[in-house]
This record gives C-alpha cells, sequence and structure tokens, in this order.
C-alpha cells in the first residue's frame, strides 16, 4: 500500500509529518528519524539513536591513570585524544 501526504518546508528547514504518517509510524514526541536519499527520493525511517563513547576502552583507562595521578585537564576531546595518541 502507498500512501501519499505532503507537507511544506518552512524557512528553518523544517517539515511537520503528518498525523496520519506518524500514527502508521508509531512515532511518539522525542522520537528519532534516519533519512536515505536514493535515485527515487527520499526514505524516512524511525531508527534508535545510541550513545558512542569518544574514546576506545584503552583511552578510557589511560584518562582514569592519569587524571588519578597528574590530574590533568583538556579543553577539547581532539587535545585529549592527541595526548593520549602520543603516550
Amino acid at each position: 500500500m502507498t500512501i501519499i501526504e505532503t507537507a511544506k518546508i518552512t524557512s528553518k528547514g523544517q517539515v511537520t509529518i503528518p498525523a496520519r504518517i506518524r500514527k502508521l509510524l508509531h512515532l511518539k514526541d522525542g522520537a528519532s528519524l534516519a533519512f536515505g536519499v536514493n535515485k527515487d527520493g527520499v526514505s524516512i525511517m524511525p531508527c534508535e539513536v545510541t550513545l558512542k563513547s569518544p574514546y576506545s576502552a584503552k583511552e578510557w583507562q589511560k584518562i582514569e591513570k592519569l587524571s588519578a595521578e597528574k590530574g590533568k585537564s583538556f579543553s577539547t576531546i581532539d587535545s585529549a585524544k592527541a595526548y593520549l595518541t602520543g603516550l
């Protein structure tokens, strides 16, 4: 079954997903969506977003050791990663 609904894009690039589509996909407030582009157009799918650490387990071990010993702190993730790479 193909369901066609239309919506307008706001000046901020926002689109309201029509109620009929939200109901069919069981979308609630705060739901995450994935967008895919193919030769036929755009696909929108519900998805789940999970938290991923910016550091590997080995990097976390180094960070914990350094913070316990020296109390070293970094202003950005990139500066911390650069420091860890040099160890």
